[in-house]
């Protein structure tokens, strides 16, 4: 295992969400902690234990990550956003959105106010998510009282006078809208509140509670003083404003700095459907005259003129120069309008702000490790420009080929934007026209189906087309590629990954020529690294595809198991070997599975594994 003091001694004493990786840069484990410096320090002592799958994963950390939030029910959500968009190994997987609930105030002419599971695009106005369906209920039922919300399910203003009132009319708790007690207007006032208080003015109801609490302490009614008290605990819980998830549902991006006399980290927060799903950070060398406008507009310019998105809003820490034609500009690549805009105050301005605090903690604790980090993908990508006499190289693409003998012939795609992994682009194919093992015959099939959908351009990944393509091999597989662009009309550099007689890389050939790469540079380890990226992805599908066809045919043997089953064992383990090694309560957590299932599945393989009759790793 790695040494990590001198990273474990800048971890900040405050919540936020830690990012463990493997030597891959894959996310292997996302967790949130009250306080970055304890929790994550735990992992790396000795006498740490918590248990053989926790064990696995400190023993495969490579490095970690960290952001930095302002509560801890902020790190909680942001660390249920990251793991639905990553899916790390070694984190127990959430089932569905069910987590969090939301406050939902209906769209109708007479609207209720409920708690929903999910945010649907509807007229209906949603707060939250909040942590405690508890709270949420007992504000709920509160508002409703305070307020005389109806809660039937009648259809108004169609249905006003058609029945009696319920009883909820009769104890006081709703004005009956349904019999035409109350006008609209009034009703809609009634509503206004219920909305301030759910957008945040909370003081006006927790200041009748604790009024009533008093009341009934003094007049020796304590139980009441009590149910005053737990009502007001409720209110409290939902007044915990988080910024991690809008309740709007947009795309936006979050950008916000922290520079020094010499150096600048720029932080942008990728904020999906309303959930902050992710962070990058960049690296800028400025000058001690340049302006913090300067800066972020050079940003926005240099970011955005690369990256194949780019989201309805983007919300920035101060104005930009030519915001209006910058915005055009923006307008006409996304082909839909696009806002700059600089938050002055709400949840917007405290998202911003802790994008600038991640920043800040960026620039004065891990500076040294960025100038390395740079070098590594941005230097050595320059590097590889120079030697192959390039201009503008951002974004590289390579392919390999997997089978044996022919047999499930899969390739891959593997993409690196700026030196790094581009995870959301990589494509997997699984060949149709090819028989035997004709590893010419398979590129050209890959190929030819990467740049036709990229031209249909029906897939995101596929529609940004590559600076340079590098084909794992010399002179014949650069050939095959440049066929198939010849035959598409497309002009893109191509360029060999020559390997030595040890099968290790020793120069790049490009234009006819071969061309010797320095061991020791950073380009020579950027180009081993894509190498081997794009080895692995082809390995790990082709694994995958035979170990499914294994487990599928083992899966069969037992008892109590039909297709439904089958398919979502399949589906949620990756090899016959993880459902082998997985628990009752790992089998249980698969949709369709439950507890007689899980331990019939569990039996079989124990019993097998003692019968000598199934070996996981002969599949693999």
């Amino acid at each position: 295992m790695k040494d990590f003091e001198e990273e474990l001694k800048k971890l900040p004493d405050c919540p936020g969400v830690y990012i463990m990786h493997d030597d891959t840069d894959t996310i292997i484990y996302i967790g949130k902690a009250v306080s970055l410096r304890k929790r994550v320090r735990q992992y790396f002592q000795p006498s740490h234990d918590e248990g053989i799958k926790k064990k696995q994963m400190v023993e495969n950390i490579d490095h970690f990550e960290y952001m930095i939030t302002d509560s801890e029910l902020e790190a909680l959500v942001l660390e249920c956003n990251l793991i639905k968009e990553h899916t790390p190994k070694y984190n127990t997987m959430l089932r569905d959105d069910k987590t969090y609930p939301y406050i939902k105030v209906t769209g109708e002419d007479y609207p209720r106010v409920m708690m929903a599971r999910q945010m649907k695009k509807d007229k209906s106005k949603y707060f939250g998510p909040y942590t405690s369906i508890g709270a949420v209920k007992d504000t709920i039922e509160l508002l409703n009282k305070i307020y005389g919300i109806r809660t039937c399910n009648r259809v108004l203003p169609r249905d006003i006078g058609k029945n009696r009132p319920c009883l909820n009319y009769h104890i006081h708790q709703c004005d009956a809208p349904c019999q035409g007690y109350v006008s609209k207007e009034e009703y809609t006032e009634k509503i206004r509140g219920v909305m301030e208080f759910l957008g945040g003015s909370y003081q006006p109801v927790m200041n009748y509670l604790q009024g009533k609490m008093e009341e009934a302490s003094e007049n020796l009614e304590f139980e009441k003083a009590i149910e005053y008290r737990e009502l007001l605990n409720s209110v409290s819980q939902i007044a915990q404003k988080q910024k991690i998830t809008n309740t709007d549902g947009e795309d936006k991006d979050v950008i916000a700095m922290a520079a020094d006399d010499t150096d600048a980290v720029v932080q942008v927060f990728f904020v999906r459907n309303g959930k902050l799903i992710g962070r990058d950070h960049f690296h800028l060398h400025v000058g001690t005259e340049d302006k913090e406008t300067e800066i972020l507009t050079e940003f926005v310019k240099q970011f955005y003129s690369g990256t194949p998105f780019i989201p309805r809003e983007i919300m920035l820490q101060s104005p930009v120069e030519d915001m209006e034609i910058l915005e055009q500009w923006l307008t006409k690549k996304r082909g839909k309008r696009v806002y700059l805009r600089v938050p002055q105050k709400g949840m917007k301005e405290k998202l911003v702000d802790l994008a600038a605090k991640n920043a800040m903690l960026v620039l004065s604790q891990d500076k040294e490790k960025l100038k390395r980090e740079e070098g590594r993908t941005i230097g050595a990508v320059k590097e590889i420009q120079e030697l192959l006499g390039l201009q503008g190289l951002m974004r590289m693409e390579a392919y390999d080929i997997s089978n044996i003998s022919g047999f499930q012939a899969v390739g891959s795609m593997v993409v690196y934007e700026k030196g790094k992994p581009k995870r959301s682009d990589y494509r997997k194919f699984r060949l149709k026209n090819v028989d035997g093992p004709n590893d010419y015959a398979s590129m050209e099939e890959v190929l030819t189906r990467r740049f036709v959908h990229g031209m249909e351009k029906e897939d995101e990944g596929f529609r940004r087309f590559p600076d340079l393509i590098m084909m794992d091999g010399g002179r014949g597989q650069v050939n095959i590629c440049l066929k198939v662009l010849e035959n598409l009309r497309l002009n893109i550099p191509v360029c060999g990954m020559v390997k030595d007689d040890r099968h290790r890389t020793r120069g790049l050939y490009f234009n006819n020529v071969e061309i010797p790469i320095d061991t020791h540079s950073e380009a020579f380890k950027l180009i081993t690294r894509i190498q081997d990226e794009a080895h692995r992805f082809a390995i790990t599908y082709h694994k995958s595809l035979r170990s499914k066809e294994q487990v599928h045919s083992i899966l069969d043997e037992i008892p109590g198991i039909g297709p439904a089953r089958r398919k979502a064992l399949m589906q949620h383990f990756a090899s016959l070997e993880e459902v082998k090694n997985a628990t009752i309560e790992q089998l249980e957590q698969v949709p369709t599975m439950n507890r007689i299932s899980a331990r019939q599945v569990y039996e079989f393989f124990q019993k097998s594994g003692e019968n000598g009759q199934v070996n996981g790793n002969s599949v693999l």
